[in-house]
């Protein structure tokens, strides 16, 4: 819609509202609809805000909204919707525009906008307009709760906000520029509110019980009344005679006059006696002009003090970035009238509403239930009615609710929230710094009044006030707010008076805080250390020399003995130690070499059993060379290797290269730790004090009394009250020697009205008279006026120069310094090994250095510095293991003919990675070989397990099993270690048939053993698991692979085995099919009676130490059932202990419990699920392991509790600290979850 379109519907609505003759305004039938459709104009409106500016260019408000809001207040229907309008146009111009715009036509509508809502402003200053809206408000809320609508409380609402929205329109600093004292347009809306009794009811809705709704929207207009108000001011308004209301106003008038008459004097001392035509020229000796000549001065002698060379000069413009921040309003002081209808609406509002409507907002703030920066009323309430009360009599029951520790704290912490995000938002730093000047002002009113509480003639109110003291003083945080604030202050972004309220604030906290201290003897706070620990640096490395074959001999001869004992078995070998890594990506020949160095190690330590155990293992993985003896060799030939391998000069890798210290002048780029270390400390209050001497404290104490002539007294007693404790009671004087400060001080003692600034006159000439005495002994002292010093240059200043390098704060270089007979050397050793090819330079340096302790970084830097090498990049250091990623075509040649070579082995993979001559990593070669077009998928070059032949006696695997019998331990350790080699790729090849069934008793004789050798309790939880399935399937009539997932250490520890994985096997079993699949799954071909018959097959039939029964009958039906043999904890039963029932856990239903790992039980029994397919990502079982974390932090593990029953104890129930002490994630299930963590990461990487 186009503007002429837009301007003709516009105009033709607002004809069709009605028309005013003289005080009576007619309405037409369309009123209501014309109304109506405002509001959807006003929706639809484009950025610019068009249509509000056209309705406020032709005043649609003053000349019919508002005439037809009195004249009509009984068409409830009409005035809802006249309300509706006027709070969309009167909203205010940042909600229109959301920020003041910056480029110049948006900033033209702004200020359009602004200037409307202004005339808005004025026409509301009727007493009628507020007469209907306050009727209205009390009719509405003369409803009960119950008889109230959603259009009631909607209308309340809306005539609140439109209260808001008038009060919120700023003035016009165009128009009012009446003198103190005057009715401003905002004075006559407060009159106007007044006497409709709007008052009376902001103050109801802050008491009342039922209307805890409005306590936000009330604060917000209260604090829109008293915007231009001085809570001191207000709050001495009436007391005593008229004429000491002006007090100061008649201080201010004295202080100009005196300037005034002084000026006078000065002029008159001027002039001469006798007047005389020629002023006369006259050479100004030593003051030089532009040239080399002496200034020529044409004026008179009296006039010659006031000569300065930038006389004529156009002043410096200063740029936006750098000005000064403005002050946020300009001050006012309202009609006396007002004033006394304000001071007693705040004596009304102090006695019946504060504590319960602060109590109502700050918990609104907690809860987080307000608008975005709502806390800024709050703080605004706190300073503003805080300051009246002590102004007015003090009472601190009146104000008890924001009179606490709990305040300073919240006030505290949005103090430091605005300080940071003013740091952090540029753009917005000025919107932060006016909200942290808030806080300010609360925090500052706080801390005056626990100073009144100190003299209260109630010991109660003394009491508390020594407590919150206590607490404040504690706590470093509060004394640290001070300095961080005096530190980051800038002027650009906060206004002189956030300056001067902090420069108050500071003076009363450090009173206060001396005060305190000084009647006691010692006072304990809280101190809290920021601890920065970096890596810790490892020393140079030594190498021992090695050992002499003498004493290679003398070693020998006392290892014999021990070597015969563990060559007869007399002394039992280690099982633990193991010579090949599959994992490392190191070369097995290096892997090889390694294992000799850890022989000849072990026997220089005395392990001789390690050592003969590394030798036999060493044998079974490389027998190729018999470089670790011959496959038959005995005990002879092990003797004679091991007394070899002692002797042998085997090579050794140098140990790794430590970092050395960087220079001063380097960042140092190690990764730090910060740990808060809190504790207790003695407070001295000079100690604390020295902190405040800095430069940034200084320099804002000058800057605010540059303006000390419309500073207050007391801000000026403040500022040097500082400057005093700074310089006098630290003895600390040249800390203000500073020239900024010196032509601060010329102004004043040149000021004809110095009279009125004693203290600051007292303060300049005691600080000119140090620095005069000091610059009698320390010529220097008047170059060091040019710059801000802290302590140490103080200390240079007074002491001498040289005093710091000469006592205990010296500083210490961490890099000794190269003499010249060093720098000889090192010149030399470098000529000399530099043509040396083949050969680290700085290796072989370093080796011939004759000084010691010098490492690899200080020589090539020496280096550098004396011009024998260009820069550090000269001497690379040699990198060993470096990973080699692009392939040359001899490489490419090499690995196909490995593959061809090698692709009917079992393995084809693992023996191409033994033969490559390149250093691979095994992803490298499968993506080489995918890249290659040699193998289609990475499931070809998975290891393809050996099928054994089947036979029927006992102990062996039915027909068709596709496992390892399970007497044949050494094949079955064989083949583990081969799987070992492979960890990201280790995947059975084929996987089981489905419909496989094992025979009766398959495995049986595998389980007896086991039973025996301590797995008593993995085979228990097998044997639960299949029975439950069995159950289930029975029960829900589908079959689906049920994972077992063991929630155990020793259940996980048990399926890490490779007897238990055999066993597995052949119980028909099934193991990971793929790279997606982490557990072993039960079969969904497997019936329960086979199911049954497997559990049975590893059932012990032997002698049960713990008694427990064996013939359990089956599975219940329902897996929430305690089964026979579970007892208490199974399912969801309320199992018993003792005579009566006590339930002990709540059981979820079958349907809530996990998808895939559920468990009923502290057994472990899985609940039959879809397995999921093996395209699935990683992330579900993370989610899945998590669901399952989450089940075993209610209950966690525990073994099987014995069943309750006729001869049996029952169990001892477990107490609440045994509860507390249990791990709610067990070191196995932590460990699974870093392996499926590995495995994604694995996935992700060949992904």
């Amino acid at each position: 819609m186009d503007w002429y379109m837009m301007n003709c519907e516009l105009l033709a609505t607002c004809s069709a509202l009605g028309y005013l003759e003289g005080d009576v305004y007619h309405r037409e039938p369309d009123c209501l609809e014309s109304v109506k459709d405002l509001i959807r104009y006003l929706r639809h409106e484009d950025e610019t805000r068009d249509v509000r500016q056209q309705l406020g260019a032709a005043q649609i408000l003053q000349n019919d909204l508002l005439p037809i809001l009195v004249q009509y207040p009984q068409d409830k229907v009409l005035f809802d919707a006249i309300v509706r309008l006027m709070v969309n146009l009167t909203q205010p111009a940042l909600l229109c525009f959301g920020k003041v715009p910056a480029d110049a036509a948006s900033r033209h509508h702004f200020l359009q906008v602004l200037s409307y809502l202004q005339a808005y402003k004025e026409a509301f200053a009727s007493e009628k307009v507020f007469v209907v809206l306050s009727e209205k408000l009390y009719d509405l809320l003369q409803l009960d709760w119950e008889q109230r609508q959603e259009e009631d409380t909607l209308l309340i609402e809306r005539i609140l906000l439109l209260v808001r929205n008038v009060l919120h329109v700023p003035p016009d600093p165009t128009e009012e520029q009446g003198v103190d004292g005057d009715a401003s347009v905002h004075d006559r809306v407060l009159w106007a509110l007044h006497i409709s009794g709007m008052d009376d009811l902001l103050k109801f809705l802050a008491s009342a019980q039922v209307e805890q709704q409005w306590a936000l929207h009330v604060l917000e207009i209260i604090s829109l009344m008293f915007r231009d108000q001085n809570p001191e001011e207000l709050a001495a308004l009436g007391q005593g005679p008229a004429g000491a209301e002006h007090g100061e106003d008649t201080r201010e008038l004295e202080t100009l006059r005196q300037r005034e008459l002084a000026e006078k004097r000065a002029r008159a001392l001027q002039r001469p006696s006798r007047h005389s035509r020629f002023g006369g020229s006259y050479v100004l000796q030593g003051l030089k002009s532009i040239g080399d000549r002496d200034v020529v001065f044409h004026k008179g002698l009296h006039n010659l003090k006031s000569y300065s060379h930038d006389l004529g000069k156009e002043p410096q413009r200063v740029p936006r970035r750098r000005q000064a921040a403005p002050e946020s309003e300009p001050s006012h002081r309202s009609a006396r009238n007002v004033r006394l209808f304000l001071r007693h609406f705040c004596q009304d509002f102090l006695e019946g509403c504060y504590n319960r409507l602060m109590l109502l907002v700050k918990d609104q703030l907690v809860r987080e239930k307000a608008q975005q920066h709502d806390e800024t009323y709050y703080l605004w309430a706190t300073a503003f009615f805080m300051a009246f009360n002590r102004r007015r009599g003090f009472r601190p029951e009146l104000v008890s609710e924001t009179v606490s520790v709990r305040a300073f704290h919240f006030i505290e912490q949005n103090l430091t929230k605005y300080y940071e995000m003013a740091l952090m938002d540029k753009k917005e730093a000025t919107t932060w710094a006016h909200r942290m000047h808030l806080a300010l002002k609360a925090y500052q009113e706080l801390l005056r009044t626990v100073q009144e509480m100190d003299r209260s003639p109630e010991q109660a109110v003394r009491d508390s006030s020594q407590v919150i003291k206590s607490n404040i003083f504690y706590l470093m945080e509060y004394r640290e707010l001070f300095l961080t604030l005096f530190r980051k202050f800038d002027e650009t972004k906060q206004p002189r008076s956030f300056l001067r309220d902090l420069v108050e604030t500071a003076h009363l906290f450090l009173r206060m805080l001396e005060r305190f201290c000084r009647g006691r003897a010692s006072l304990v706070v809280q101190s809290k250390r920021v601890r920065r620990k970096k890596k810790p640096r490892a020393p140079a490395a030594f190498t021992p020399p090695p050992p002499s074959t003498a004493e290679l001999e003398e070693l020998w001869a006392g290892l014999a003995p021990q070597l015969q004992a563990c060559l007869e078995g007399k002394v039992p070998l280690p099982e633990d130690v193991v010579p090949f890594d599959a994992a490392s990506e190191t070369p097995v020949e290096e892997q090889r070499a390694e294992a000799l160095l850890r022989i000849q190690g072990c026997l220089r330590r005395s392990q001789v059993p390690q050592a003969l155990r590394l030798l036999r293992s060493a044998r079974d993985v490389w027998p190729e060379g018999d470089v670790f003896g011959a496959a038959d060799a005995g005990p002879p030939e092990e003797t004679r290797l091991l007394r070899e391998i002692l002797v042998a000069p085997l090579p050794r890798n140098p140990p790794p290269e430590p970092e050395e210290p960087e220079d001063e002048e380097e960042e140092d780029e190690e990764e730090e730790e910060e740990t808060v270390q809190v504790s207790e400390k003695e407070f001295n209050f000079l100690d604390y004090l020295k902190r405040f001497a800095c430069a940034p404290v200084v320099r804002a104490l000058v800057l605010l009394l540059r303006g000390y002539a419309r500073n207050s007294p007391r801000t000026n007693h403040c500022a040097a009250r500082l400057l005093h404790r700074l310089a006098r009671d630290l003895r600390m004087e040249p800390l203000l020697f500073q020239l900024s400060l010196f032509a601060l001080f010329h102004r004043l003692l040149s000021d004809p009205a110095a009279g009125a600034h004693q203290e600051l006159v007292a303060l300049a000439k005691f600080i000119l008279g140090k620095f005069f005495a000091l610059a009698a002994t320390n010529k220097k002292a008047f170059v060091e006026l040019l710059f801000w010093k802290n302590p140490t240059a103080v200390y240079e200043m007074t002491k001498g120069y040289s005093s710091l390098q000469e006592g205990e704060g010296a500083p210490k270089s961490r890099v000794p310094p190269w003499t010249p007979q060093e720098e000889q050397e090192l010149r030399e050793l470098y000529w000399k090994y530099k043509e040396v090819e083949g050969e680290d330079i700085i290796a072989a340096i370093l080796a011939h250095l004759p000084t010691a302790g010098r490492t690899r970084r200080q020589v090539v830097k020496q280096l550098v510095r004396m011009g024998l090498a260009s820069s550090a990049r000269d001497f690379p250091r040699e990198r060993k293991g470096t990973r080699i990623v692009l392939w040359t075509q001899e490489q490419e040649e090499e690995l196909t003919r490995l593959f061809e070579e090698f692709q009917g082995s079992d393995d084809v993979l693992g023996n191409i990675m033994k033969h490559l001559t390149a250093r691979r990593s095994r992803a490298r070669v499968v993506e080489k070989l995918l890249g290659l077009g040699l193998v289609s998928e990475r499931k070809e070059l998975y290891k393809k397990r050996r099928r054994k032949s089947h036979g029927h006696g006992p102990g062996m695997a039915a027909a068709g099993v596709p496992g390892v019998p399970a007497q044949d331990s050494s094949a079955e350790d064989e083949d583990s270690e081969e799987e070992e080699e492979d960890e990201e790729d280790e995947v059975e090849e084929g996987p089981m048939e489905e419909n496989w069934a094992p025979e009766e008793g398959a495995g049986q004789g595998l389980a007896q053993r086991l039973h025996q050798e301590g797995l008593a309790g993995p085979l228990r939880w097998l044997e639960n698991c299949l029975r439950r399935a069995a159950g289930d399937r029975e029960e829900d009539g589908v079959s689906h692979p049920v994972p077992l997932v063991p929630l155990t250490e020793e259940n996980e520890d048990a399926m890490e085995d490779r007897r238990f994985q055999s066993l597995l096997r052949q119980l028909g079993l099934r193991p990971p099919a793929s790279e997606q699949e982490s557990f072993w799954r039960i079969p969904a071909a497997l019936t329960p009676q086979q199911l049954r018959r497997a559990a049975a097959s590893v059932t012990h039939h032997g002698p049960d130490p713990s008694g427990s029964p064996r013939d359990l009958p089956g599975p219940p039906k329902c897996p929430q059932d305690p089964g026979p043999g579970e007892g208490p904890g199974w399912g969801c039963g309320t199992p018993t202990s003792g005579d009566g029932p006590e339930p002990l856990s709540l059981c979820p239903s079958a349907e809530q419990l996990p998808a895939e790992l559920g468990s009923d039980s502290e057994s472990e029994e899985p609940v039959p699920v879809p397995v999921p397919s093996p395209v699935q990502s990683g992330t579900k079982r993370r989610r899945e392991l998590d669901s399952e974390d989450e089940d075993g932090g209610n209950s966690a593990p525990s073994p099987l509790p014995p069943p309750t029953g006729p001869g049996l104890a029952p169990a001892a129930p477990c107490s609440e600290e045994d509860e507390e002490d249990e791990d709610p994630q067990p070191r196995g299930r932590r460990k699974r979850v870093r392996c499926l963590e590995e495995e994604e990461e694995e996935e992700e990487e060949e992904g």
